[in-house]
């Protein structure tokens, strides 16, 4: 039986720097990851544009990834690799881990526990493509992985469904390698990606991009030999009599990631909707005392640099919540008009809430907008924004201590647009 104040599920860049927030913070400190190096999707990213907020410098994804595993080691911390948590118990005074990895099994004891799970993404069962299940049909993560760390071309005529930004990076990256790309195909009328994204992997490489398209149907027994493409109305519907069918030997699929939050699920986790990931108050700690959320498993980032900020925010906290337990008295921060998703979702009023970093997306595209919060009719707190992107994450520090939040239930956050 081991025994340890945080348990971080995860190796990637939210959970090293969970776990290295928690020791710099007093706390004992063990890592659980399922991959046999530490590193998490990173260590396939060979892209640059990483640790442009956090370092200062324009990294690599595995050359960033090494900067928080460095940073693991010099800690002195212990990471238990190659290792599945099977189940969690939750005990009176922390939780029971229950582990699988080559040595046996292991039984661990934690007074705080930190999911840092990341991602999955969509395939193509998950986006009803119809017709047969030929090998050519890969999601953008696998893609990554079969060129950049195997070495080997999934395939020479592409076609990618989706403009998030893996899929952008991966039309360049087929491009780069010799492949065909003969367009990227995005269902929503609006590209789902970063701007530069667009521009640096698809403009400056002549791939078009086909808005209001989709992919109705694959086409092939061994081998896919073709997919059927329509264009769709404004409620992303195939228009009959659009379609047309596209030859090609591969299908890349970019069309979305969902949070992994099956171990929190289980021990009973809130989990918000929009985010498909924890709702949490402003040190990332769940609706489970204890349990702590931070990187891709609370809500999807733009950036590996904000992931590994939730990460410090949550280990800090995990660190304080092992060394004393307190009750919480929490107030809600609702998404409210053109938000489609606000974290942190709660207010611990009895924390100091002077620089809570908060999250949040809008529904539409907008543009000479002001972000509000609101308590009833009265506004906290407001700030003008030039123009949001749902595919674009904002994060803005903001003084809740300056507001006198006795006897308030909710707040609600909305951005409005206001003339130029």
């Amino acid at each position: 039986m081991r025994r340890t104040d945080v348990l971080v599920i995860g190796g990637g860049p939210a959970g090293l720097a969970a776990a290295v927030s928690a020791e710099k913070h007093g706390a004992d400190v063990l890592l659980i990851e399922r991959e046999r190096r530490l590193g998490g999707i990173l260590k396939q990213c060979i892209h640059d544009g990483f640790g442009l907020i956090r370092f200062g410098e324009k990294l690599s994804g595995p050359e960033y990834a090494e900067k928080w595993v460095d940073a693991f080691h010099e800690a002195g911390l212990t990471a238990l690799t190659s290792t599945f948590v099977t189940q969690i118990d939750k005990k009176e005074n922390g939780f029971l881990v229950h582990a699988v990895s080559r040595q046996g099994v292991d039984h661990i004891e934690t007074g705080a526990l930190i999911p840092a799970t990341g991602c999955r993404e969509r395939t193509a069962r998950q986006v009803n493509i119809h017709g047969t299940r030929p090998a050519g049909v890969f999601t953008a993560g696998t893609a990554q992985h079969f060129i950049n760390l195997l070495g080997e071309m999934p395939g020479h005529r592409c076609v990618i469904l989706g403009s998030g930004d893996i899929g952008l990076i991966m039309a360049r990256r087929l491009t780069l390698e010799g492949a065909e790309v003969i367009g990227v195909y995005e269902v929503k009328p609006t590209p789902s990606g970063l701007r530069r994204n667009i521009h640096q992997c698809l403009d400056d490489y002549d791939i078009p991009l086909y808005l209001s398209h989709t992919v109705t149907r694959v086409f092939g027994h061994d081998r896919l030999e073709a997919v059927e493409i329509a264009r769709v109305d404004e409620k992303m519907r195939p228009i009959h009599g659009t379609e047309q069918r596209i030859e090609c030997d591969t299908l890349i699929l970019s069309v979305g990631l969902i949070p992994e939050n099956e171990l929190a699920e289980r021990l009973g986790v809130q989990i918000d909707p929009h985010t498909r990931g924890p709702v949490c108050d402003e040190n990332l700690m769940s609706s489970v005392p204890g349990v702590f959320s931070c990187g891709n498993a609370l809500h999807v980032n733009d950036l590996v640099d904000y992931v590994s900020e939730s990460g410090e925010t949550a280990g800090a906290a995990a660190a304080a919540y092992v060394r004393e337990k307190k009750e919480r008295d929490l107030i809600v921060l609702k998404a409210g008009k053109e938000i489609g998703y606000i974290v942190p979702q709660q207010l611990d009023v009895k924390e100091n809430l002077k620089d809570v970093m908060v999250y949040f997306r809008s529904r539409n595209v907008l543009d000479h907008t002001v972000f509000r919060i609101r308590n009833g009719e009265k506004v906290l707190y407001e700030k003008k924004i030039p123009f949001v992107r749902p595919p674009e994450m904002q994060r803005l520090k903001i003084d809740f201590s300056a507001f006198d939040l006795r006897e308030t239930d909710s707040l609600e956050a909305e951005i409005e647009v206001v003339p130029s």
